[in-house]
């Protein structure tokens, strides 16, 4: 399938941004240092006066703006407990391995690649029955997921998972899941990562982005290399489970990996929590990152930031701009749901007349003002994530935040071509559906140019650079014996 070149520009530039070796970071960062310090009075040229907008802050200045991200609950993010290796290692296995799809074929790391900042780089991914990976990955015989695959960065913060919330964790430590009594108390005291713990349990069951279709006529015993999972009913999450664990336990290694991250517990005493667990536990371990300018600044060095960052910061956080209202807290997300005016396009969620249309949260929640809600995005490292939205919508940073300027005239003159050649014709006309439930702090929200490059700015300040390097978080193989996710075929 191929994807548009403003699409392809902004993949490779994520893909130049990865494979940037230390030594350039380290000189680029220097670099940086003597840019600030030249504008500085001590640097600065005899008789030379530096314009306002290149000055750092003062200290008031910045101890100021500290203090009001503090009262928003913009604080550090505090890094969670180390993860015991064994656990890493199953988890990281498991996240690799297309044993988990139906048809073994696709594996969770297929949508969410190293190489792509834990996204695929695509608007919206192709699932089960696809070739390939990332941009070049092919339709074949597979299907369009309906939402843009979001990266996996910090979920120890989060309480809400996926685009609508459909898993969560509330204040009382109580799941809330499409798996209802099926996800057991037995199940989720296995879990040790809060929400994250669970975003394993439902991609598997899910037909069109791994447990796909039986490959022939159903049978009530299906051949070793059959897909027995597609037998199931969809809502039969407890089979499906156990069907999964059937399949791992034939395979010798995992057993012993699982023993050995769950020291005690037999496998044969164990469920499909204790994979979701494990998974969970290995982007946690390895997906966790604290150390972006941000976080410099937050700590006490003022200059952390450029001056166009710390301009952007100030709009993010004082201004009538809103954004701390709703993206707030060490991740930068409320985890709550709002409608931010984004055209729809492609499969939908069987919404609508078309049935194409994706109403969002109000499909979980079943409030009405939450028709086209999603769940607000956490930002940190959002610079590496592109394309942007619940389908992918824009395909730079900078275009994503102009949208919110004006979000009404820009949703009815949406630039489709910025996604997919094979999405345009997919577009929804339902612009005035979409803006009669769009949320209220968007209503005559207009930002000006300057305002827009400085929070576009100040959002590559939540940066780590440590997340732009992650190819070492892929496995060199698989206990299945099946190809890796993410690698690629050698040539014939």
């Amino acid at each position: 399938m191929p994807f548009s070149s403003r699409t392809r520009a902004a993949s490779s530039t994520s893909r130049r941004c990865i494979s940037i070796p230390y030594t350039a970071i380290l000189l680029a960062a220097s670099l940086a240092a003597c840019d600030k310090a030249a504008t500085t009075e001590s640097r600065r040229p005899i008789g030379v006066e530096p314009r306002a907008a290149d000055r750092l802050p003062s200290r008031d200045d910045a101890d100021s703006l500290r203090a009001q991200a503090a009262a928003r609950g913009i604080v550090a993010l505090t890094r969670p407990a180390r993860v015991r290796e064994s656990l890493v290692r199953l988890g990281q296995a498991l996240a690799f391995d297309p044993i988990l799809s139906g048809n073994r074929n696709i594996a969770c790391a297929t949508c969410h690649l190293p190489a792509f900042a834990t996204g695929d780089a695509r608007n919206l991914s192709i699932g089960e029955g696809g070739a390939g990976f990332g941009p070049d990955r092919r339709l074949e015989r597979g299907l369009v997921i309906a939402r843009n695959a979001p990266p996996l960065f910090n979920l120890a913060a989060m309480t809400s998972l996926f685009w609508d919330g459909r898993v969560s964790l509330d204040a009382t430590g109580v799941f809330h899941t499409p798996a209802s009594a099926q996800l057991t108390p037995q199940m989720t005291r296995v879990f040790e990562f809060g929400a994250a713990s669970a975003i394993g349990l439902f991609p598997v069951t899910t037909r069109p982005e791994m447990r796909g279709f039986a490959l022939g006529a159903p049978s009530a015993t299906p051949a070793p290399d059959g897909n027995e999972l597609a037998l199931f009913d969809d809502a039969d999450f407890t089979g499906i489970w156990s069907a999964l664990m059937a399949r791992l336990g034939a395979i010798p290694e995992y057993r012993q990996m699982f023993e050995a991250a769950y020291p005690g517990t037999p496998f044969d005493a164990m469920t499909f929590a204790h994979a979701s667990n494990a998974m969970a536990g290995f982007f946690v371990e390895r997906l966790s990152f604290d150390n972006s300018p941000w976080d410099r600044f937050l700590a006490g060095d003022d200059a952390a930031l450029t001056p166009e960052q710390f301009r952007g910061a100030q709009t993010f956080i004082n201004s009538n701009a809103k954004c701390a209202a709703c993206h707030n807290g060490p991740a930068f997300s409320d985890q709550k749901f709002r409608n931010v005016a984004l055209a729809q396009f492609g499969p939908g969620k069987g919404n609508g007349p078309s049935g194409r249309d994706d109403f969002g949260r109000v499909n979980i929640s079943g409030i009405a003002t939450e028709k086209y809600a999603f769940r607000t995005t956490p930002l940190r490292n959002v610079e590496l994530s592109a394309p942007y939205g619940h389908a992918g919508q824009f395909a730079e940073l900078h275009d994503f935040v102009d949208h919110y300027s004006e979000s009404d005239v820009k949703l009815a003159n949406y630039d489709v071509r910025q996604i997919d050649p094979s999405l345009r014709s997919t577009l929804l006309p339902n612009t005035a559906d979409v803006l009669a439930t769009r949320s209220g702090a968007l209503n005559g929200l207009v930002l000006t140019p300057q305002q827009i490059d400085d929070l576009t700015a100040y959002l590559r300040a939540l940066t780590d650079p440590s997340a732009r390097h992650l190819n070492g978080l892929m496995p060199g193989r698989v206990p299945s014996g099946l190809p890796v996710a993410g690698e690629r075929p050698p040539r014939e």
